[in-house]
């Protein structure tokens, strides 16, 4: 099969309406499977290394640094596993959520590659527990797979260096906590246990799942492999615009013209996605901020849209690219309301494993409630700014609590006088149930007393 040669070629999303074998064989699937079966362990994980992908789970670990952690060679455990992580509970993120509908064979694929480099026999699929269509859709295509010998024993008839490779598929729906996505909570979870991180080290590509080692990536992490394979890691270096190779699904939601989900190069400004891609923002709404990478990033402003989005520009700047799903804040939508909305989210998530997270994101809920309701005072801003120091990284047990006030911390650098706007005036000045005249003789008022 011949490497698409236009930077702009889609590749991981060019497999629309693939669920079914035969269309997904039609778009040249399983080549890359194919061209892995002809190269030994250490050919797949040097390839998997010089394309130079970055995990697509939000942190931007390299995959290939990752892998290379597991132990190999005769003395390594002959038990390893491999981990899907398609629990999608971020805030503002549906990315996976096509990908699981759409392809579900890519999935396969780059499980089966994972196989194949790392030596492992067993493949999971921890998927959220309310994408329904996902699993059916997931489910069908093993079933497929297992009656067209792409899993199970022998797989395609063909010995590696005189022996069969076998490989199985299971799913592991969820039981529905955001705390899963975290990789060490997520094999706790698999095991039967409570949901909550694991210290580490020892780090789940020694020790993981069931004590073995294990390999935890993100959906779109493991839809690249089967075309790093194919076309090669150079192909796969050359289609980044910035720093960082390959593609990557970006999103966009909040009130833009076109909502929705493109595959783009790493490093595309932040300006084409919104407006190009997005259609801008809807008429009478002008953008007043935004969150990169999901809802647990900090917010970026106007003047941040030339900014390419690549882990690094974006790091550069105080935020993170994180999931790469852009989430609007438009000019008449009330920033403490959506911090808060977010934060409630997390407060709710947490795991409860540790002081900052259990205690400290309920507490900044109800300062930010009280806030919103008009009856805030100027000492609780400060305070929400010391739960923000508390939650820092390094003061908690996992990432949860950091993410958690990121959209925070820089709601109060950027917006501070949003906050200070309730305070003083004692209402939500963007709040639909009160009209602009009650609101001004709300103001008035105040001032009259003095207040």
């Amino acid at each position: 099969m011949t490497p698409p040669q236009n930077p702009l070629t889609r590749f991981i999303t060019d497999n629309a309406n693939c669920w079914q074998l035969s269309e997904y064989l039609s778009h040249g699937g399983y080549d890359g499977l194919t061209q892995a079966m002809a190269m030994s362990a250490d050919e797949l994980l040097a390839s998997i290394k010089q394309s130079n992908l970055r995990g697509r789970g939000g942190a931007g670990f390299p995959t290939g640094l990752k892998w290379s952690f597991v132990p190999r060679g005769v003395d390594a455990p002959r038990e390893k596993y491999l981990i899907v992580n398609a629990d999608e509970m971020e805030p503002g993120a549906f990315k996976d959520r096509w990908l699981l509908e759409q392809t579900p064979h890519q999935i396969i694929e780059g499980l089966l590659i994972g196989g194949l480099t790392l030596g492992a026999t067993q493949g999971y699929i921890f998927l959220r527990g309310d994408y329904y269509l996902a699993e059916e859709r997931l489910q069908q295509a093993i079933e497929e797979c297992k009656q067209h010998q792409l899993l199970g024993r022998d797989i395609l008839g063909r010995g590696i260096q005189g022996q069969a490779f076998n490989f199985d598929i299971h799913i592991h729906s969820s039981a529905g906590r955001y705390i899963c996505g975290e990789e060490t909570a997520l094999i706790n979870a698999m095991e039967g246990k409570r949901a909550t991180p694991r210290a580490k080290p020892p780090f789940p590509q020694v020790a993981g799942l069931w004590g073995k080692p294990t390999i935890v990536n993100n959906v779109e992490t493991f839809c690249n492999l089967p075309h790093i394979i194919n076309f090669g890691s150079d192909w796969f270096n050359s289609l980044g615009k910035g720093q960082d190779a390959g593609t990557k699904i970006f999103g966009v939601s909040g009130r833009v013209k076109r909502p929705g989900l493109w595959e783009l190069p790493m490093g595309t400004s932040i300006r084409e996605i919104i407006e190009r891609h997005a259609g801008g923002m809807c008429d009478g709404y002008q953008i007043k901020g935004f969150l990169p990478g999901g809802g647990s990033t900090d917010f970026l402003l106007e003047e941040h849209l030339d900014a390419l989005m690549d882990y690094d520009e974006i790091g550069k700047l105080g935020s993170r690219m994180g999931t790469g799903t852009i989430i609007i804040l438009d000019d008449q939508y009330c920033p403490v309301a959506m911090v808060l909305n977010l934060v409630r989210f997390f407060a709710q998530e947490s795991c409860g494993w540790c002081t900052p997270c259990r205690d400290g994101l309920p507490w900044a809920v109800s300062l930010l409630e009280k806030i919103e309701r008009g009856q805030g005072e100027l000492k609780d801003i400060d305070q929400l700014q010391e739960l923000c120091d508390f939650a820092a990284p390094g003061n908690t047990f996992c990432a949860l609590a950091p993410g958690a006030v990121e959209p925070l911390q820089s709601a109060l650098n950027y917006f501070r006088q949003d906050f200070e706007a309730h305070i003083s005036h004692q209402c939500c000045p963007y709040h639909d149930a009160l009209s602009t005249t009650e609101t001004l003789s709300k103001i008035n008022a105040n001032r009259v007393e003095g207040t």
